[in-house]
């Protein structure tokens, strides 16, 4: 594919950054980032709660990511202040904060601040209405809001049976716009469901990946998260994305098969609980209705993360013809 294409992600939370890293220097690419709107922790909660914004802290993110100086943006909009009122805010979030009082409108805001910092691509809400996600525990108890899926009070070793969401949740138009016009749509990587399925639940969204003739991709997490995705493998992973999107709508699924150090795989073990996702012999062997692309995908620092020049690679791959 030599001309112009359409590529949208949708994603949230810190490590599906990279995915823009690698998708805003591909220049025969239009990018819009779809972004979660149910965040409810830290500094994107509190202004949440006292504003009545949507939740800022994924958007801010994606102005950095696409931003033409990320690492300055990104440095800049990291900044938390630790004193007086303040204490805990990151300066990302207090501009668009700002920004979304001033304008009436907290799109709006996202397009100014996008527009000041020279991104590549938009950046899109999933939704505009407010929204608050739970899920339900397989024995029944019901967790409500995001921080408290994210980071466990309850039994974390306790599997996830269906999440939902409170509150409007109907798909942003322009979200809906951009999918449909797309030759891709990337969804992933991300906590699956914190940060992926609360895309997914917005009323419309299934309807739009079902009608768009774009190839979607799904990119799988490296590492399983405590209170998540415990003892999760790839076919744990798509079949929860397929219980909210439905069956034969993915046509790729990319996944890290070349192995994680074993220093880094005890760290994650002794720290967060955490071990690498494993595709099953029988997996690889029958994937349904989609196609399995193993690649080396992990960054080779002290964290693991998806490399975003690995990344790169392989939808290069794509745009060119040689994954079809």
């Amino acid at each position: 594919m030599n001309s112009i294409c359409n590529i949208t992600t949708i994603w949230g939370g810190t490590g599906s950054t990279n995915v823009l890293l690698w998708l805003k220097h591909l220049q025969q690419a239009n990018l819009a980032a779809i972004v979660t709107s149910s965040d409810s922790g830290g500094s994107t909660g509190e202004l949440r709660d006292e504003f009545g914004i949507l939740p800022p802290g994924d958007a801010r993110r994606a102005i950095a990511a696409l931003a033409k100086d990320t690492e300055r943006v990104r440095k800049m909009f990291e900044h938390r202040f630790d004193k007086s009122r303040m204490k805990g805010h990151t300066i990302g979030n207090l501009l668009l904060t700002g920004l979304a009082e001033m304008t009436g409108s907290f799109e709006e805001a996202v397009d100014v601040l996008s527009e000041m910092f020279d991104v590549r691509g938009k950046v899109i809400p999933v939704t505009l209405d407010d929204t608050q996600l739970c899920v339900e525990l397989i024995d029944g108890q019901k967790i409500i809001g995001e921080t408290n899926i994210d980071v466990p009070k309850h039994d974390g070793n306790l599997r996830i049976k269906k999440a939902y969401l409170t509150g409007g949740w109907v798909l942003n138009p322009r979200a809906k716009e951009a999918i449909l016009h797309s030759d891709f749509v990337v969804i992933g990587p991300g906590d699956l469901y914190t940060s992926i399925v609360p895309n997914l639940l917005t009323v419309g969204m299934q309807e739009a990946l079902q009608q768009t003739k774009a190839k979607i991709i799904y990119v799988c997490n490296i590492m399983t998260k405590h209170g998540e995705t415990n003892g999760f493998e790839v076919q744990d992973f798509v079949d929860v994305v397929e219980q909210y999107i439905g069956k034969d709508i993915l046509d790729f699924v990319l996944v890290h098969t070349w192995g994680i150090p074993d220093n880094l795989a005890e760290k994650y073990f002794q720290t967060e609980n955490k071990f690498p996702v494993i595709l099953s012999d029988l997996h690889r062997k029958n994937p349904q209705g989609y196609t399995i692309i193993e690649r080396d995908l992990a960054s080779e620092h002290d964290y693991v993360r998806h490399d975003p020049k690995k990344l790169g690679r392989v939808m290069q791959d794509f745009l060119e013809g040689w994954i079809k």
